[in-house]
């Protein structure tokens, strides 16, 4: 158990009151944060109040639509989170350091050609470390994030976001493993069709397929930004909740969607063309976690960066 930490004047903080005030600041939702701590609402609310009145000032601004963090709250967030994660990852490193990697690794993945990636990267995991089993199961992008905190993955390989380390709190993600050609899914009868490459600029003459609003804000930024380089503004058509929904949103001519270079491959439909883009950035692939990395993370990531260096 992580221990509690000597605040205000040396109360000690406890742990269910450390996690409440993290996972509240992060979320800004009490139904949320009550989902992934596993108790009520109301238990969260009595525990922010109660360091509330131990602070002697709010911590979170709330209104009957919204809930945010007061300026003490965010400071104190700020200078509490990475205190907490290394306290985390200290604790695991002593337990790991006794027994090595034994145990249980949960792996997700992002469509099927991260999933082979990780079967590759499996095998040699588990070639150096026999006692620790690894469970594979395939993730929407919308899980990702939510995966991750609730501790449904320890690890899920995905697309990077463009020079976002740590797209959310508490997660972090990469090195880059890979890299492939960014190219545009349009309908099979669409203009752009016949084309040999299109430029991002071009998005502005087409309507963009959107991704949900449950994703984080920076995830949808970075895969469907609402303007090009220049700033001209591109029109956001239809959500798709899922991959093959959004495909079939553009097989059926209602948008088009960038996507990465192996989605030609393994997502061939007669309906959607694949055009590459002459002047986008390539898309990167990763693995996501927590800041808490446990020692058989390190070694998973060890092994899939090892596994795509070889010769």
């Amino acid at each position: 158990m992580k221990p509690g930490l000597t605040m205000w004047g040396g109360g000690m903080l406890e742990r269910h009151e450390l996690e409440a005030f993290l996972t509240l600041a992060e979320e800004l939702h009490f139904g949320r944060t009550a989902e992934r701590l596993h108790v009520s609402t109301s238990r969260i609310s009595q525990t922010i109040a109660k360091l509330e009145r131990r602070a002697g000032v709010p911590l979170f601004e709330r209104t009957s639509r919204r809930v945010a963090l007061s300026a003490v709250g965010r400071r104190l967030y700020e200078e509490v989170r990475p205190a907490w994660t290394r306290i985390g990852d200290a604790f695991e490193r002593a337990v790991e350091s006794g027994r090595g990697v034994t145990g249980t690794l949960n792996v997700a993945f992002t469509g099927p050609a991260a999933g082979q990636l990780l079967v590759g990267a499996t095998e040699l995991f588990r070639e150096r470390y026999p006692d620790c089993d690894v469970r594979l199961r395939e993730a929407q992008i919308a899980d990702v994030v939510p995966w991750l905190r609730d501790g449904v993955a320890d690890l899920v390989l995905a697309q990077l976001l463009a020079h976002v380390p740590a797209p959310e709190p508490g997660i972090v993600s990469g090195p880059v493993l890979v890299r492939e050609a960014r190219m545009l899914a349009v309908p099979a009868g669409h203009p752009f069709a016949r084309r040999e490459s299109v430029s991002v600029e071009d998005l502005a003459r087409a309507t963009v397929l959107r991704m949900p609003e449950t994703l984080p804000a920076s995830i949808r930024a970075d895969r469907t930004p609402r303007r090009t380089p220049s700033g001209r503004p591109i029109e956001a058509g239809p959500v798709g909740a899922t991959f093959q929904e959004i495909l079939t949103l553009i097989g059926a001519g209602q948008g088009v969607f960038p996507v990465g270079a192996q989605t030609r491959r393994y997502h061939a439909r007669p309906d959607v063309a694949y055009v590459p883009f002459e002047d986008a950035p390539p898309v990167e692939w990763g693995l996501w976690r927590t800041e808490a990395a446990t020692a058989r993370v390190r070694a998973f990531a060890q092994a899939a960066h090892d596994l795509l260096r070889e010769p």
